[in-house]
């Protein structure tokens, strides 16, 4: 988007990519952001309360778009899955929570400071 497309519409965001913006997705990235090391499949699984099905479908899309790598593998003779933001995938992540922080601010503005609930939460940007 160039500079006078953004100023025409500025409540477009842009940045907010449908790949991360899903309910289930979201929530893998920001476990994933919160362990740098990586979790493993089960842990996700807990973490997210999702299936297996539906945890795998959620990572091939996560590693298709280049933000998520998945590690498969064997613990002793138990088969393990280990997953982990990539570099890029962190920094879009990162991108892309900014994007959503304008968002919250600009909803904020427009609901004023004084009957907003995240005015009375202490959440309004100064």
């Amino acid at each position: 988007m160039s500079k006078s497309e953004a100023v025409s519409a500025p409540f477009s965001y842009d940045g907010l990519e449908r790949v991360i913006h899903e309910k289930a997705r979201l929530g893998l990235l920001t476990s994933l952001m919160a362990h740098s090391k990586g979790l493993a499949f089960a842990d996700l699984k807990q973490l997210c309360g999702l299936t297996d099905g539906n945890l795998s479908r959620h990572l091939q899309v996560l590693q298709e778009a280049g933000l998520v790598e998945v590690t498969k593998g064997y613990e002793g003779n138990r088969p393990h899955t280990f997953c982990r933001l990539t570099r890029i995938g962190r920094r879009r992540f990162l991108d892309y929570l900014a994007v959503l922080e304008g968002l919250v601010r600009d909803a904020a503005k427009a609901a004023g400071k004084e009957g907003s609930p995240l005015a009375r939460l202490g959440m309004l940007p100064t």
